[in-house]
């Protein structure tokens, strides 16, 4: 049911109660308001996280927006929802505390729960992030088959703009593990898949990466010779 549908009923269970004196529509009205209240927790919480992204300024309400959209999801036993909120709550922990086995929980079960509802995009996400949390680690190995598999995912379900951001993150650690071919080559790849479907975003991620690529490779060209 769409959420404006969840709404028009919301408001026929309170005039039920109100005005019908109907003893079980707040009852029944319950589960109808989880279903309005959940995915508005989460896109909330989300605009919250990309301003962050945009301006680093963490604002403690993101989380228990995340939070509350996860609980209430599980209520509605919806568990695709709760695995997109789960995603999101390790994102917080991950990328604005900088905690990163903090979140690897919640992206191991966001990524379980998305396989078993058929979410390949929320797999992507989460299976992405858990190759960040292997790279920091040292599991070089590892975040490149977790990464290499979102970017897969997102190329199966259509999700350009992603895919694009999947190959700048191979490109990065291309390079961190002594490849910069490859790495220009992922970088190279993830620019055109940028282009091709207007991310603009991700053409200023690309750009960035293959300035701070190139200036590390001056930087070692310049010590092996010194």
């Amino acid at each position: 049911m769409r959420e404006r549908d969840w709404i028009g009923q919301a408001g026929e269970l309170f005039e039920a109660a109100m005005f019908r004196g109907d003893p079980d529509a707040p009852a029944r009205s319950d589960e109808v308001l989880d279903a309005v209240e959940a995915p508005l927790a989460l896109a909330r919480g989300k605009m919250l996280h990309v301003r962050f992204l945009g301006d680093r300024v963490e604002r403690p309400e993101e989380l228990g927006l995340f939070e509350r959209a996860a609980e209430l999801y599980r209520r509605l036993g919806d568990g695709r929802g709760e695995a997109d909120a789960l995603f999101w709550i390790g994102c917080w922990h991950q990328v604005v505390k900088g905690e990163g086995p903090a979140g690897v929980p919640y992206f191991e079960r966001s990524y379980a729960l998305a396989r078993d509802t058929g979410d390949r995009r929320t797999m992507s996400y989460a299976v992405r992030h858990l190759g960040f949390a292997d790279k920091d680690a040292g599991r070089f190995e590892r975040a490149r088959e977790r990464l290499t598999e979102s970017v897969a995912l997102r190329r199966e379900i259509g999700f350009p703009a992603g895919e694009a951001a999947g190959l700048v993150a191979l490109g990065y650690l291309a390079a961190e593990t002594g490849d910069p071919a490859t790495a220009f080559g992922r970088l190279d790849e993830a620019r055109k898949v940028a282009a091709s479907c207007g991310a603009e975003a991700v053409s200023g991620w690309v750009e960035e990466a293959q300035r701070l690529i190139g200036e590390r490779e001056l930087r070692d060209e310049g010590g092996a010779r010194a």
